[in-house]
């Protein structure tokens, strides 16, 4: 029986530790949930877990063979889609292994390599690689001669398929599944999870879609960067939340009274000793009192009194020998999308507009879209919701036909690629620039959005996709926008920055132009018009 069990992991990520003894067994139908806030370390724990990265500290046990598909498919100069599919589903570095054990053994070395290196070739599916590759991008509606095209010649439609079919081609005991349904449609969605459903090896899987894991997960593991700890949950997504709910009251309640316990002792200890030091002034101002009985009772009572402050001092040092740690809330981003002055009546206007890229045609379309407009804009991957809006926003000029932006539209676009942050440059230098700020103006706004000294002064393109997503928001936030167009903006972002966007988008007053597949915030986000993008043609829903 195949199992993976991970004991006590510690780990770092750019020498900061992220990881603080995370525990994990994961067998046979196990669909485990991986959650935490972005940088809590889920994708290091996944490396750790596959054998990529050593751990600073515990151990991870395997039986089996593992697989690990992580979050960004590179894009490698002159890799051919089945080279890519091979690599990144551990055919291509097996095969290496084996051609390597095979020249060996011809040079006189081990057969005991070959037939390992063989063996493992075998069970990760090489004999018959490439017939299923081209039958799975049969399956996903792709041409099987793609597999001999660059990765660089594929469309973001093909490239978020070819992902999802290297999903499909994994064949291994336990599989670790990083943002699997980034920029996956609605059937895509569901071709995964009738994977994961059917799936009899065990699953980790990374995904901010709410719906997805309430649909799939058996047990959640939660990384809680804030207070250094992490737990499993048992039972489905509902379960988790409501288990989750009730830990975090059962610990603000177990702090709150470890508090008022000790706040009333140390209380109780300052009224003794007011009341001793009085007690002894009043002793000097009569201390020739010829009294002995008045005096005795004196030193009694200041006797008395410091031996209350003793007792409660002890008790204090024995409450906080089991002293109940406050909890740590996890930073939450504070997401306001101001809109700009008003715009014209008419936002865009399409007339008799069409865009050809190839073999790709769009159009030819009639459409107005008018100020206050909450559109939603739905399709399978590679219909032309992008190429959409970009005509409507004036980004992308139609071939015929014509496109126009009305007057004092100010657009702000959040796109799929965050590729304003693709670059040397920091993504102080890029806030500055595009804004016209000073620098610390720059790092005071980005702070906002969680994104310290360690993150703003290195190259924006070394940031992580959550990183660039929330630098992406908060350029949004400070321009402000009176037509606010967002490209899937879910993508990479943890699930409280998500909730924080509803909130944002349900007060947002300016034109509101939405491409996503989350299921959850279409069903939160308020809209007025839905258009569906298919065959290169728009519908209005």
């Amino acid at each position: 029986m195949a199992t993976l069990v991970a004991r006590g992991v510690r780990a770092s990520y750019a020498d900061v530790p992220v990881l603080y003894g995370v525990d994990l067994t994961v067998g046979p139908g196990d669909v485990v949930g991986l959650v935490g806030a972005n940088g809590a370390g889920k994708s290091t724990l996944l490396r750790v877990l596959a054998g990529e990265q050593a751990p600073d500290a515990g151990t991870v046990t395997v039986t089996g063979t593992v697989g690990h598909l992580a979050q960004e498919p590179e894009r490698r100069p002159d890799e051919t889609l089945l080279a890519a599919l091979a690599r990144r589903t551990g055919v291509g570095p097996a095969q290496d292994a084996m051609e390597a054990a095979s020249d060996a053994l011809a040079r006189g070395g081990s057969g005991d390599a070959y037939a390992e290196a063989l063996d493992r070739w075998l069970a990760l599916g090489g004999g018959d690689f490439d017939i299923r590759a081209a039958a799975v991008l049969h399956d996903l509606g792709l041409p099987p001669d793609l597999l001999l095209l660059g990765t660089s010649a594929l469309s973001g439609g093909q490239l978020a398929r070819a992902s999802l079919a290297a999903v499909l081609l994994t064949q291994v005991d336990v599989l670790l599944l990083d943002e699997p349904t980034n920029n996956l449609d609605l059937e895509g969605l569901a071709r995964l999870e009738d994977y994961v459903a059917a799936a009899r090896g065990g699953l980790v899987v990374v995904s901010h879609d709410r719906e997805f894991l309430a649909r799939t997960v058996t047990a959640v593991l939660e990384l809680d960067a804030a207070n250094q700890r992490s737990r499993r949950y048992d039972g489905g997504w509902d379960a988790y939340l409501a288990e989750r709910a009730t830990d975090r009251r059962h610990a603000r309640e177990a702090y709150d009274e470890y508090a008022d316990r000790r706040t009333s002792l140390v209380g109780q200890m300052q009224s003794v000793r007011e009341m001793s030091v009085r007690g002894s002034i009043r002793a000097q101002r009569r201390s020739k009192d010829p009294d002995k009985s008045v005096r005795a009772h004196r030193i009694e009572s200041a006797t008395s009194a410091a031996g209350k402050v003793r007792s409660l001092e002890t008790r204090v040092r024995r409450l906080d020998e089991d002293a109940v740690a406050e909890p740590r809330k996890e930073w939450s981003l504070r997401l306001e999308l101001p809109a700009a002055a008003r715009s014209g009546d008419v936002v865009a206007t399409l007339r008799s507009a069409v865009v050809r890229r190839g073999s790709f045609t769009l159009g030819p379309l009639d459409l107005d879209v008018r100020a206050g407009d909450r559109v939603v804009i739905t399709g399978p991957n590679g219909a032309g919701k992008t190429t959409l809006l970009g005509l409507l926003i004036g980004s992308m000029t139609a071939d015929s036909g014509s496109a126009t932006v009305g007057s004092g539209v100010v657009a702000g676009k959040l796109d799929q690629a965050r590729a304003v942050f693709d670059r040397p440059a920091t993504v102080v230098e890029i806030l500055a620039e595009q804004l016209a700020m000073a620098p610390e103006e720059a790092r005071t706004l980005l702070a906002k959005f969680g994104l310290k000294a360690t993150h703003v002064c290195r190259p924006s393109g070394s940031l992580s996709p959550g990183e660039r997503t929330r630098g992406a928001l908060a350029l949004l936030m400070a321009r402000g926008t009176n037509c606010l167009v967002l490209d899937e903006p879910t993508n990479h972002l943890d699930l409280p920055a998500i909730e924080q966007l509803e909130e944002a988008l349900d007060s947002y007053e300016g034109t509101l132009l939405l491409v996503t597949h989350d299921r959850r915030l279409l069903e939160a986000v308020r809209v007025t018009r839905t258009l569906h993008v298919d065959g290169g043609t728009v519908t209005e829903c």
